[in-house]
């Protein structure tokens, strides 16, 4: 009775069955979310479309970023000195704006002191996964972040660096923060924390793999079965979701470097 009322709803609401809405996502899976236009380009058909479109995210920062340092170059050489904004939205006024969002959530979680010192890291590393995430949303476009090889290398390089930040502020030190305050329960501590750690890169990366991978074939689903109106609402969707995981990747990114540079231990 339950199965019969879901499948009428659907098929109400949407104007297909929820057989073909099954279907419709085992091909989509089945054929890597179906049309790509990297596949289409000679050079590149031969090459992993998560390398290809990575490069691409990268090259697409490289070039905007440096675009929008020239623009802020010469608006400080201006009479105003830069502090007066620009009329229209600029490369600049973009990057000003998402950068100051950023540093104040760094602030907040590090401190005044710290953030300038990882903020760099945060930024780049909130850029280049948002934009990744976005080219989701553009037809025959795959994002890199649906690929677990670039989820988990930006999982393993966060795994790496706030341990290393870790042993630069403490020394052989840092190991403490493994053994917790009981000498006693040091052993079973230290095991647990060795456990938690060494998992954190692997969660980092299922955790944005498996919710841009499944944005994405469900944009896919419906883009295919009714083109019409209805993707507009998953685009909408899919922007929130672009930029939520994004976000949680950097602010786990924050508390994990917070605490392994942490005196309070």
């Amino acid at each position: 009775m339950l199965a019969f009322l879901k499948n009428k709803w659907i098929s109400r609401l949407f104007g297909v069955s929820a057989a073909s809405l099954a279907f419709a996502g085992a091909s989509f899976a089945s054929e890597g979310h179906g049309f790509n236009w990297v596949s289409k380009v000679p050079v590149l058909a031969g090459l992993p479309n998560h390398v290809v479109m990575g490069t691409l995210v990268a090259l697409l920062l490289v070039v905007t970023t440096s675009i929008a340092r020239s623009q802020l170059s010469r608006a400080m050489q201006s009479s105003d000195g830069g502090i007066i904004p620009e009329r229209k939205l600029t490369y600049r006024n973009f990057f000003e704006l998402t950068s100051e969002a950023l540093y104040g959530l760094t602030e907040s979680i590090l401190g005044e002191e710290e953030a300038p010192k990882y903020f760099h890291v945060v930024g780049c590393l909130f850029l280049y996964i948002f934009v990744s995430n976005l080219m989701g949303l553009i037809p025959g476009m795959l994002p890199p972040t649906d690929d677990l090889n670039v989820t988990l290398a930006l999982g393993l390089f966060v795994f790496i660096y706030y341990n290393a930040l870790g042993f630069k502020e403490h020394g052989l030190g840092y190991l403490k923060h493994f053994m917790g305050p009981v000498v006693l329960l040091a052993p079973l501590i230290f095991v647990i924390e060795l456990v938690s750690h060494l998992v954190r890169p692997m969660s980092l990366a299922l955790r944005l793999r498996g919710n841009i991978m499944g944005d994405h074939l469900v944009l896919s689903i419906f883009h295919e079965l009714v083109p019409q109106l209805v993707p507009v609402i998953f685009y909408g969707i899919g922007l929130f979701v672009c930029f939520i995981q994004a976000f949680v990747f950097c602010l786990l990114t924050m508390v994990y470097i917070s605490l392994s540079t942490s005196h309070d231990h």
